[in-house]
């Protein structure tokens, strides 16, 4: 089991279990639009970008017996920029600015293209330049988890207001570079609003609410059995129950995720390949990380935590609009992966959200009421009846 592992080539060398979604890098590259997916957190995103590093960089080799293998004639390779948010933390405008100037001067160095330029955003657009005038071919650029430091930063208004102020120019090179560019992807789990990538960089086609994109990053239930079937035959054996009673176990717990307003649901990856690693099932992707600035979110707008116990309607045009401050928390709930799409009215063009599984409802809502109960929150009739 690739437990940990988001490099796709690692996981290629090391003959891990890899479900096969190249079809979908295939699909991407074929079409020149800027892309923004947002996914929660351990859903696969760092693992398509890496994988469409692979591809940009003509690695024919790695892609041997799937799919894309079929579809793919050239393999051309590509000058490729990978900028990982991931790599550090952010505690203060001068961590932000440290990240971005030193992944900015490694590029720089590993192409030869040193300048005297200062601003960070000029010499980005200075190296995507100068790389597509040296090589003759134009560069991919892939941002993973472009909004960590304003996630990071969600309690500090001013702080973030001031991460916002630095990514503003940094991300609008993407757009003013555009001639000089291939492909361009930025991943995170939140789409907020009044960002520079989505104001001033209006071309990325956003694929995160996509029927074409929905499995693009979590397992179906039809890869589970095409995948993982002789894991299940072994889980089902060790807890004495049939192949039928732990299918259905396993989807309680971690299907139920919905990117799109109809068609298959998906299993939450990190979850099902830690319970199968591992042999035991257990709340794995809950347990990775509590969100405790949502629930500080949730206690500052005085949200009515009674809703969580009925379904949550939100109109199509607010599920993927966010910023910080807001009121309505709905929308940063749904793409943090505490709630997923339920139903859809089409007359009122509205989602309906609710928990996707139990792994997320029983841990979210017990989380919660520690953090609004610290001294008898688990315990209480409202948490009961919630639960």
């Amino acid at each position: 089991m690739p437990i940990g592992i988001q490099d796709f080539e690692k996981l290629r060398n090391f003959d891990c279990v890899y479900v096969d979604k190249t079809e979908y890098v295939w699909r991407l590259a074929s079409e020149p639009a800027p892309y923004f997916l947002s996914r929660p957190r351990r859903f696969g995103k760092s693992l398509l970008l890496t994988t469409l590093k692979a591809y940009f960089l003509g690695k024919k080799e790695l892609f041997e017996g799937l799919t894309i293998a079929k579809l793919e004639t050239e393999w051309q390779a590509f000058p490729t920029l990978h900028l990982d948010f991931n790599s550090t933390s952010y505690a203060t405008v001068e961590n932000l600015n440290e990240f971005l100037n030193y992944s900015v001067g490694s590029w720089e160095k590993e192409w030869g293209l040193e300048t005297s330029v200062e601003a960070t955003a000029l010499r980005f657009k200075t190296l995507i330049e100068g790389i597509y005038k040296k090589t003759g071919n134009q560069v991919v650029v892939l941002v993973d988890e472009y909004d960590k430091p304003l996630l990071e930063s969600m309690s500090d208004e001013k702080l973030n207001a001031a991460f916002r102020a630095e990514l503003k120019p940094f991300y609008g090179v993407l757009k003013s570079a555009d001639a000089a560019l291939r492909f361009v992807m930025l991943t995170g789990v939140t789409r907020f609003s009044k960002v520079s990538i989505f104001s001033d960089l209006n071309q990325l086609k956003e694929i995160g609410l996509s029927e074409k994109y929905a499995g693009v990053c979590g397992i179906t239930e039809t890869e589970l059995l095409d995948y993982f079937t002789p894991e299940l035959e072994a889980l089902a054996k060790k807890n004495g129950e049939s192949f039928e009673e732990t299918l259905s176990l396993i989807r309680q717990k971690f299907n139920g995720y919905h990117f799109y307003k109809t068609g298959e649901s998906v299993y939450n990856p990190f979850s099902l390949l830690n319970t199968f690693g591992n042999g035991d099932i257990s709340y794995y992707w809950f347990a990775t990380g509590t969100p405790t600035f949502l629930f500080g979110e949730l206690k500052r707008t005085g949200f009515d935590i009674i809703r969580f116990d009925n379904k949550i309607d939100i109109d199509e045009f607010e599920i993927n609009d966010y910023q910080p401050g807001d009121v309505n928390l709905v929308p940063l709930l749904y793409q943090s992966g505490y709630l997923t799409i339920t139903g859809f009215d089409k007359n009122m063009r509205s989602y309906r959200l609710g928990f996707p599984n139990d792994e997320v409802k029983y841990g979210f809502l017990e989380n919660l009421f520690k953090y609004f109960f610290p001294d008898n929150g688990r315990g209480t009739g409202l948490a009961r009846g919630l639960s």
